[in-house]
C-alpha cells in the first residue's frame, strides 16, 4: 500500500494530478513503483528490490534506477506546470555512484528552476537496507511543458 492509496477526495489538486498521471504509466507498474510523496516541486517514487529488476551481478539495473529518478524529476516538474500542460523529459545526465544494492529504492525529484517552457530538476536515488540508506545515483534533468 502506497501513500497514495487513498480516496481522491483526500488529495489536494497537485497530488491528484500526479497520481492520475502516474497510474497511466505502464513502466512504473511493471517496475512495481509507487508514489510516496507529492508536494509542489518535489516527488518521491519508491520501488522494492526485485530479482526481475536486477542485472547480472544481482543489484538493481541502471535502467530501473534511471527510470524511477527520471519519473520523479518529471513529476516534480509537472507540479509546477501550468494547467493544460503535460511534461516530457528533454535531457538528463545521471551519475551512478555505486551499485544499487538494497531492499528498497527511493527516487527524489526536486525542481530547481521552473520557467514557462523548461523546468530544471535534480534527482537522487537512495538505496535502503533496513533504516540505513546510501545515495546510489544523482540526476540533473530538463523537463519541457507541452500543451495537451
Amino acid at each position: 500500500m502506497g501513500a497514495f492509496d487513498q480516496p481522491a477526495s483526500a488529495m489536494n489538486p497537485i497530488e491528484q494530478r500526479i497520481a492520475d498521471s502516474f497510474q497511466k504509466q505502464g513502466l512504473m507498474t511493471t517496475l512495481g513503483a509507487e508514489l510516496v510523496l507529492v508536494r509542489e516541486g518535489e516527488v518521491h517514487i519508491a520501488v522494492p528490490y526485485s530479482k526481475h529488476l536486477s542485472q547480472q551481478q544481482g543489484f538493481i539495473h541502471a535502467g530501473a534506477v534511471t527510470s524511477i529518478v527520471d519519473s520523479a524529476c518529471g513529476y516534480a516538474g509537472l507540479t509546477k506546470a501550468p494547467e493544460g500542460c503535460e511534461v516530457v523529459t528533454a535531457e538528463f545526465k545521471i551519475n551512478l555512484l555505486r551499485p544499487a544494492i538494497g531492499d528498497r529504492f527511493v527516487a527524489i525529484g526536486k525542481v530547481q528552476n521552473a520557467g514557462k517552457m523548461l523546468t530544471v530538476c535534480t534527482g537522487e536515488v537512495h538505496a535502503f537496507t533496513g533504516e540505513t540508506s546510501k545515495v546510489v545515483a544523482l540526476m540533473q534533468a530538463t523537463i519541457v511543458n507541452v500543451k495537451v
